[in-house]
């Protein structure tokens, strides 16, 4: 129902979310407006929701991993130590030890995530998310790229709290991944760097008067 829809995005945005403050959500607020969608619309980028206004289902499970995450973070010390009725007594070691074991497919977070990979890589969408996670994206890898990810490449340990990211996503986990990616993404810059700048000089030994003197700023005797 689309009254119950708009409804349910106005009380997770009020109590759990949070994104906006309390004198900027008249516009969500206003359910019965015709530019509801366009509120609605701009509200999903501000929060950073990978999916599209038409993509409803998937937009409700991300939100609600949201508002879960936020209300952990707000009472971690709460939820910390807290376990399902069905697990306690289960072996949390050896759940530990093979997470993708015990994944829970039905999450969320899980569903979110596998969509959202989806749509990046342009994956048909199946009913298993788990076959879809599989399947599909390990077709979509090649020989070479996983000749590249095989290659032992040693470097030295880096401190991620030493980096500053320069802007927050709101969630600690998504800060570090910009980190790493980040970090990364400057590595490639400078091997891309040492490339164009042995590519000049081959050109210049190749170009350049044998009487040519850089260092003195003279060309000939």
């Amino acid at each position: 129902d689309e009254t119950e829809f708009r409804n349910f995005i106005v009380w997770l945005e009020d109590q759990k979310i949070r994104h906006y403050k309390i004198e900027d959500r008249g516009n969500l607020r206003n359910i019965h407006s015709d530019d509801w969608p366009k509120s609605f619309e701009k509200y999903m980028k501000d929060v950073n929701c990978p999916f599209k206004i038409q993509e409803r289902q998937e937009t409700v499970d991300w939100l609600l991993g949201l508002a879960v995450r936020l209300e952990y973070g707000d009472n971690a010390d709460k939820y910390k130590d807290s376990t399902p009725d069905g697990a306690k007594n289960a072996d949390n070691t050896a759940k530990n030890a093979e997470p993708l074991i015990n994944l829970d497919v039905n999450n969320p977070d899980f569903k979110a995530g596998v969509m959202a990979l989806a749509n990046l890589l342009q994956i048909q969408r199946h009913d298993d998310y788990l076959v879809m996670l599989k399947v599909s994206f390990l077709e979509r890898l090649t020989q070479d790229a996983i000749a590249k990810a095989s290659q032992s490449k040693e470097g030295l340990p880096v401190a991620l709290e030493k980096h500053i990211l320069g802007f927050d996503t709101g969630d600690a986990v998504l800060n570090e991944a910009a980190q790493i990616l980040r970090l990364l993404h400057i590595e490639e810059l400078r091997e891309l760097q040492t490339k164009i700048n042995e590519a000049i000089v081959a050109v210049q030994a190749i170009i350049a008067d044998p009487k040519t003197d850089h260092r003195l700023g003279k060309v000939g005797r």
